[in-house]
């Protein structure tokens, strides 16, 4: 088996080593974060260069939004609004990592063969459409396996564990761990799903003992950009959360995340720096 602290890009092994910044460009008019939501052929590409430029070296493309209570989307209007921005994308910019946040099998095949995607992120881990292990197995990409009870709409009502929340999200990875490999699918990414089916107290003992997922010694994603767990704990808003952020985003690195999931991409950029110059 290749070494996990690599993924596999279309035959080009990238290396995670040194921790990468996922920049989000959302194509939804209704995600919690106004700043990286665009609904347009310009605004997409105002976004994703402002994420090459200020240092991104992932694009998350999302066409559904996560928040709690949002509107379902239909999967057409959902590769309606990926056919617009991948291919624009892609053209501009044909050397850079495209990953789509989807939970539809038949999204993740049309943006991976139609669009020339790279990785599929699936907050709902194979939950939400029970062909998507089959499918990411038969792409043979990335996949990111996140920890969530439930869907957008419901997720805030099922935060009762019958036991420590870690011990829950550890369980739950190793299940879909074992199942995806049986399937043939090694490049496995792992999401603690900050903010999803957990309260706040639930999220911060989550970080507090992320370096346990480590053990499964799979990359590490953590996405906790201007989140709840910040502004609510804060009393204060998303726009005046990315001081939380950052400091969030500090404590991950130093718990062994290998990809920060955010909206401010030199930030970000500028915090592994730092963290890179004293490890």
């Amino acid at each position: 088996m290749k070494n996990s602290m690599t993924l596999n890009i279309k035959g080009t092994l990238i290396s995670l080593q040194r921790p990468l910044v996922m920049g989000i460009l959302n194509i939804t008019p209704d995600s919690f974060y106004g700043g990286c939501r665009c609904f347009e052929a310009d605004a997409i590409l105002r976004r994703a260069d402002e994420i090459i430029a200020q240092g991104g070296d992932i694009i998350d493309v999302g066409a559904y939004s996560s928040r709690q209570g949002a509107d379902d989307v239909s999967e057409e209007e959902e590769i309606r609004r990926l056919a617009l921005a991948l291919p624009l994308i892609r053209e501009k910019y044909p050397e850079t990592v495209i990953s789509v946040d989807t939970f539809r099998a038949n999204v993740a095949r049309y943006a991976i063969e139609e669009c020339g995607a790279h990785i599929i992120n699936d907050i709902t881990a194979g939950e939400g459409d029970p062909f998507m292990f089959e499918t990411i197995a038969k792409l043979n990409v990335p996949y990111i396996v996140m920890h969530m009870r439930g869907n957008p709409q419901t997720m805030q009502e099922l935060t009762n564990y019958k036991g420590d929340i870690t011990t829950e999200v550890i369980a739950y990875f190793s299940e879909k761990i074992n199942t995806l490999r049986s399937m043939g699918v090694n490049d496995i990414i792992l999401d603690p799903g900050f903010g999803f089916a957990k309260t706040l107290e639930q999220n911060y003992i989550l970080m507090k003992n992320l370096g346990d997922i480590a053990q499964f010694k799979l990359p590490l994603l953590v996405g906790i950009s201007r989140k709840t767990m910040i502004y609510k704990y804060l009393n204060s808003t998303p726009e005046d959360s990315l001081p939380g952020t950052i400091a969030l985003n500090s404590f991950a690195l130093a718990k062994g995340a290998n990809i920060l999931r955010v909206h401010d991409v030199k930030e970000c950029v500028d915090t592994i720096k730092i963290f890179e110059k004293l490890r």
